[in-house]
């Protein structure tokens, strides 16, 4: 069975690099970085300075996990509090 995730390479200050991720969370991103004006690049970038462990796969993955759930689920106070360590 193939996998669905693809190694991509991107630009992240200055630096080319590759993320491997599923299409599904690229597509996230890809959306993510739209509705706030900014590359996918830059996004990146600043998950990448944000991120506390882990490789940036992950790093992205989590990010777009915390961005559908705050969608999904406005009013939830812990997650709130869980997020003020994550990039705005």
């Amino acid at each position: 069975m193939k996998s669905s995730i693809v190694k991509r390479s991107i630009v992240v200050g200055g630096h080319k690099t590759s993320v491997s991720l599923e299409d599904a969370f690229w597509n996230l991103l890809k959306e993510i970085a739209k509705n706030r004006d900014e590359t996918v690049s830059d996004l990146v970038a600043a998950i990448d300075t944000d991120r506390q462990h882990g490789n940036l796969s992950s790093a992205i993955r989590l990010f777009v996990l915390d961005r559908v759930r705050d969608q999904a689920f406005p009013d939830n106070a812990e997650h709130a509090l869980q997020r003020t360590s994550m990039v705005a």
